[in-house]
């Protein structure tokens, strides 16, 4: 896989280029000629990785239905609830659906803070610890920015957000990555948690075929298929 010609392309707003090797590379996993495994996220979708290659990764993110979701604009949790940040560079296009990142306003507060920072630190079997820092911050929602499908986006390392489905429709995205030396993964929790585990649960070959199934069937649906009320 040429990682450097993907993130040319998606610099180069390519979103046909990206939709094709995205539907490419889940083809080979419904037909079996790829033994990846999707992971049901901690976050609330499913990762199908596509490659890892030390600093640099390609994922397809799948949003809605399979027992996964995020939360939509209106709900509560949109607001106080998954307020990360990455350790990495990412870059996303988004295959079919609308997909919500709502930028929240972080600053340094000690006298009336409304959230502590945690670390995020990823084992490899599957097991993200969240570890309280001595960080306390206040959180204010700001800015959202909705992408469809054909528009990627770019979120810098270290910019805590969101993310929403707008409309609550079945969404996914191809997802370019590259982690900052130095940096780590954060998360926002209430001020007196204590740390803890969750789990991401591997998918296994059945279920990861029936998702890419699935997800290849509506990257080739017509794009006015994304503007259909949700089922």
């Amino acid at each position: 896989m040429d990682y450097p010609a993907l993130e040319r392309a998606a610099r180069r707003d390519a979103a046909a280029r990206l939709m094709r090797h995205a539907a490419s590379e889940l083809e080979q996993v419904v037909s079996g000629r790829s033994d990846l495994r999707a992971v049901r996220h901690p976050l609330g979708f499913i990762c199908l990785p596509i490659l890892r290659d030390g600093p640099r990764g390609v994922c397809v993110h799948v949003f809605g239905g399979f027992g996964g979701s995020v939360p939509s604009e209106r709900s509560p949790q949109a607001l106080s609830h998954q307020v990360h940040s990455h350790s990495w560079d990412l870059t996303s296009t988004v295959l079919y659906g609308r997909l919500g990142n709502r930028h929240m306003e972080v600053h340094e507060e000690t006298e009336k803070p409304t959230h502590r920072v945690f670390e995020v630190h990823s084992e490899p079997s599957g097991v993200d610890e969240l570890r309280p820092t001595e960080r306390l911050v206040r959180c204010l929602p700001g800015v959202e920015r909705t992408s469809v499908r054909g528009q990627t986006y770019s979120l810098p390392a270290g910019e805590f957000h969101t993310t929403v489905l707008p409309d609550g429709r079945p969404t996914a995205t191809l997802v370019l990555g590259r982690t900052l030396p130095g940096r780590a993964d954060l998360s926002l929790g209430p001020l007196r948690a204590p740390g803890h585990r969750v789990v991401r649960r591997m998918c296994d070959a059945t279920q990861t075929a029936r998702i890419a199934q699935a997800a290849v069937r509506r990257i080739h649906e017509p794009e006015s298929a994304d503007l259909e009320p949700p089922a």
